[in-house]
């Protein structure tokens, strides 16, 4: 009875932080609310511990990488021609900017790993499901990754109407996106992805094939006639970002939350020194190719994916090379993400392999 009392107790807690930050509009709602409010229940009630089962993690992990994986548009990769050669380079070179910059927080003695996933520019969400498993901590990357989106989304619409002169964007959620198709084509599309990633990812021993095998999958699923714009269901997403949300959440500690506290000047320093590096790439990217500075800008955005393909939308801009730079990105973010970890393991020293010590307990 106690067990069921402390489970109803962090439901509700889950619940409300959910509805909040559904009613702000704040992407992602399930996720980023299932871990407020599983960290307020870990702090209310430190004695009372709870842990979601670990196949719950990896399910959550499957849907993410479903989710990018639908979001691939073959048509617009393709369409990008020779550019595309140009968008990698740009990806890259604001990942290797993001990453540097994020080097900033070693000095709060957190692990490179940590300081490294908690800095890169994009995929939040993935991030956060692959953290532990990339050797970083999962508390540290989930709050910085998702303080950048935030200050990522309060920006770019300053920047869009008052620098660019663009209109109300009218930018929806990740889940907003996905409404409106076959309920059949979506679940049966969402329940092949996941089911044959995962084992896809067993069987071709991917690295992080929770996320990648899924991504795989999705993506090439895409490509038949039936599951032709198929996307992953909104209840579907929102379960498997609330296990990602509230297994991160549980984790929390007085202490932690107060070390990361004091993390939060030195990470807005890597957010704005990053803001500025994409601002620069966009400006190469203006000179390099046809695309408008509000194009190139939208394209180059560190996250915040959804709401930047709505503003491109929403101001007439070239929607399709906005959304291919920003995906292309994503999959490079995610792809890269275990080997970067291994190489971080191999050749980091001693003290940047500890676990970060004021956030232990």
């Amino acid at each position: 009875m106690a067990v069921v009392r402390r489970w109803s107790l962090l439901a509700v807690a889950v619940a409300a932080a959910c509805a909040a930050f559904w009613l702000v509009r704040l992407p992602t709602p399930f996720l980023f609310g299932g871990l407020v409010g599983a960290l307020v229940y870990a702090l209310a009630r430190p004695a009372r511990p709870l842990s979601l089962p670990g196949r719950w993690f990896t399910g959550g992990q499957a849907v993410v990488g479903a989710v990018v994986g639908a979001a691939v548009d073959w048509r617009s990769l393709v369409a990008l021609g020779p550019t595309w050669v140009l968008v990698v380079a740009v990806s890259c070179f604001s990942l290797a900017v993001s990453v540097l910059a994020g080097q900033l927080l070693v000095r709060h003695r957190v692990s490179r790993a940590t300081a490294t996933f908690s800095s890169i520019a994009g995929g939040a969400a993935g991030l956060t499901a692959l953290a532990e498993e990339l050797g970083a901590d999962a508390r540290v990357v989930a709050v910085l990754q998702y303080l950048r989106l935030l200050v990522v989304l309060v920006t770019m619409p300053v920047v869009v109407f008052l620098v660019f002169g663009g209109e109300d964007s009218g930018a929806t959620t990740a889940l907003e996106a996905v409404t409106g198709h076959t309920l059949l084509r979506d679940f049966s599309y969402a329940a092949a992805a996941i089911g044959l990633g995962l084992l896809a990812g067993t069987w071709l021993r991917l690295p992080s094939g929770a996320i990648l095998g899924p991504l795989l999958v999705a993506a090439l699923l895409a490509l038949a006639p039936w599951w032709s714009g198929a996307e992953v269901p909104p209840v579907v997403v929102a379960v498997g970002y609330l296990c990602i949300g509230v297994q991160v959440g549980l984790k929390f500690t007085v202490a932690s939350l107060r070390a990361i506290g004091a993390m939060v000047p030195t990470a807005l320093l890597t957010i704005a020194l990053t803001l500025l590096a994409c601002a620069g790439l966009a400006a190469v990217l203006t000179l390099a190719t046809d695309q408008t500075p509000l194009e190139a800008y939208l394209a180059t955005t560190p996250g915040g994916i959804y709401a930047v393909m709505g503003t491109a939308a929403a101001t007439g801009s070239d929607v399709t090379f906005v959304a291919a730079a920003q995906v292309l990105r994503l999959l490079i973010v995610l792809a890269s993400a275990p080997f970067v970890a291994a190489y971080l393991k191999r050749f980091s020293d001693a003290s940047d392999d500890d676990d970060d010590q004021r956030l232990a307990g």
